[in-house]
């Protein structure tokens, strides 16, 4: 009979093979983890910039492990070691894996050689999370940010991470942008590769 084959028990969880299979989370449980930790973060604090930064902290810690299992799980243990490599394998691999779809731009900064930007329209941990008028510029991305400094720094590609609002003409919500300004070795090291 076709589709009937033995099904593997495991005693463990830990037994279980590291399947390529699509793994979801519910997206109104992540929402409600997402505004608990944002929450449970603003208590702890006395000022936005503060919030950001631990929120930032968290994603670093899920940036790291995040390439980790995309290393082990996709590329055998391999690392991207160029700097566009890298900055590709976050926009769409890293991005299609915690979001479900490629960013949605990419691009390099024309003001500074060392700077990139990912953008997103509508990123997922700042669409449920309403802001109080006093918090004015606070931006969830700084979550995101952390993500994306984690992965780069676990790399060998050390990074200053933020996320900006930038206003979009005709959209009522702006978009969020990830900078990306990496540091002076990257950047001499890509030169003498290069």
């Amino acid at each position: 009979m076709i589709g009937v084959g033995k099904i593997k028990q495991y005693s463990n969880v830990l037994d279980k093979p590291l399947s390529k299979g699509k793994q979801e989370v519910s997206l109104s449980a992540f929402a409600f983890l997402f505004s608990e930790l944002v929450q449970y973060n603003q208590t702890q604090v006395d000022n936005i910039a503060e919030l950001e930064r631990r929120l930032e902290d968290a994603g670093y810690a899920v940036g790291a492990r995040v390439l980790e299992l995309l290393c082990h799980r996709d590329k055998g243990n391999r690392r991207e070691t160029r700097l566009l490599g890298i900055l590709s394998f976050v926009h769409s691999t890293v991005w299609k894996v915690l979001f479900g779809k490629v960013a949605d731009s990419l691009e390099k900064g024309t003001e500074h050689e060392d700077e990139y930007m990912i953008s997103e329209k509508e990123l997922l941990v700042n669409r449920f999370i309403s802001t109080p008028k006093d918090m004015g510029t606070f931006n969830c991305g700084a979550f995101v940010a952390g993500i994306v400094r984690g992965v780069l720094d676990s790399a060998g590609f050390p990074a200053v991470v933020t996320a900006h609002f930038v206003p979009m003409e005709g959209h009522q919500r702006p978009r969020t942008t990830i900078l990306i300004k990496f540091a002076e070795e990257v950047l001499r090291r890509e030169a003498r590769v290069g």
